[in-house]
């Protein structure tokens, strides 16, 4: 960064840390990406997002960045927000358009209803007829208690490992080696592995409860 760079790739927080210690100066900047954005302007990193580009963006400039915002999902307070960043002539491009259910054709959708306490036996059996003894699951909880608590669940009988926001970056990356080398058959998660997560060849996603 001290000898000049075309791109930089970063959080929020750590690009921030480099701006307050001087080790960086956008006020050249010429594009600005933000990937996810529904996330990245979310409450809790608006903010951070706001104070990085007030360097770079001066109000009603013709010169300021061109400005690409990418996500999966934009629900409307997202392009609310997003016209502060972006010139008036904006274009926007919708990959999916009035289909909101657009889902790949090779994806089959089994919906199950069972008391909670059956849950786990279940998905053990969901597993077993989908996935079978090779396949690779994602099962997705809403919290990390419950993943836990699934993840050391008797009646899932193959080798499981729970993934989730208490656990350290550093064990986090050997769980997704070990899942993708197919050291274990099924990563109980959270949504941290929602998003930005490549994995092949996985069989079946279960989602324990109906996603919010």
């Amino acid at each position: 960064m001290r000898s000049g760079i075309d791109i930089l790739v970063g959080t929020p927080g750590r690009i921030k840390d480099h701006l307050q210690n001087g080790k960086l100066d956008l006020s050249k900047v010429k594009h600005v990406v933000l990937d996810e954005v529904d996330q990245m302007l979310d409450m809790g990193f608006a903010e951070q997002v706001e104070d990085i580009l007030r360097v770079a963006y001066k109000k009603d400039s013709e010169d300021n960045p061109q400005t690409l915002l990418f996500s999966a999902t934009c629900p409307h307070w997202v392009y609310d927000v997003a016209k502060k960043y972006m010139k008036s002539r904006y274009e926007q491009i919708d990959l999916i358009g009035k289909r909101t259910q657009k889902a790949a054709t090779t994806v089959e959708h089994l919906a199950i209803e069972c008391h909670w306490s059956q849950r786990g036996a279940v998905i053990g059996d969901v597993i077993q007829v989908y996935s079978g003894s090779h396949g690779r699951t994602i099962v997705f909880c809403e919290t990390k208690k419950e993943a836990n608590e699934l993840a050391l669940n008797a009646s899932i009988k193959q080798d499981c490992q729970s993934l989730h926001g208490d656990i350290p970056q550093k064990q986090r990356e050997i769980t997704l080696k070990g899942f993708r080398n197919g050291a274990f058959k099924v990563l109980v998660a959270t949504n941290v592995a929602a998003r930005g997560l490549d994995i092949p060849e996985v069989d079946l996603v279960v989602q324990s409860s109906p996603p919010k």
